[in-house]
């Protein structure tokens, strides 16, 4: 088991927590963390866009002008594509891009992304963390105090309210319970801090 220690908001050591190796020391499978991200991407896409084909535009009831003899190229309607206000083409329409993903391979690259964490030094346990009211100069301190200037995502064990009200304002930090954890946001923020309580959530989930 790999050992990791706990860390107080004041960025003092308070003990050390053995991490399963189910979990945090797995083999790192690289194609399941992207076609993850991939799927995650695809499903935030809303799909809307539309454009009008030379069939759905208005007009080009006739030739433009006779087949010969004006000197100018042939036309045959004014909604064709070469013409402004033509038709598009392969205009885009509006689609589903949504990809489903199996929960094995979630699994998996999820464990692959923690694992990858804990072996580059990326990941930072805290004992917990809890504000009485919602102010960004107190997540500041904290991230001062635990030596943090990196993109930071910090998963806490339930939503709170106060600690995710208090990082809204910082660009670089996002903070989310550990049930909305996912491959694309562990990827995208180079530090990850996670509460003790977390830690052991994520165990009990992702163990079998």
């Amino acid at each position: 088991m790999s050992k990791l220690a706990i860390y107080n908001i004041d960025g003092e050591k308070v003990g050390e927590l053995e991490l399963l190796k189910e979990v945090f020391d797995v083999e790192i499978k690289e194609y399941a963390v992207h076609q993850v991200v991939v799927a995650q991407l695809a499903n935030k896409r809303q799909g809307t866009q539309s454009a009008k084909t030379r069939a759905e535009v208005s007009g080009g009831g006739k030739k433009p002008w006779r087949q010969k003899g004006t000197g100018r190229a042939r036309q045959g309607s004014i909604r064709s594509p070469q013409w402004i206000h033509g038709g598009v083409v392969f205009a885009p329409k509006p689609r589903d891009y949504r990809m489903n993903i199996s929960k094995t391979l979630r699994k998996v690259a999820i464990k692959s992304v923690l694992t990858s964490k804990v072996r580059e030094d990326n990941m930072l346990v805290l004992n917990d963390i809890s504000f009485d009211a919602p102010k960004t100069k107190n997540m500041v301190k904290v991230l001062n105090n635990l030596n943090v200037d990196s993109k930071l995502l910090l998963v806490t064990e339930n939503v709170n309210k106060n600690v995710y009200r208090s990082s809204t304002n910082l660009q670089d930090v996002k903070v989310i319970p550990v049930n909305n954890i996912n491959v694309y946001d562990l990827l995208r923020y180079e530090k990850l801090i996670i509460t003790q309580g977390a830690v052991k959530r994520l165990e009990e989930v992702y163990c079998s």
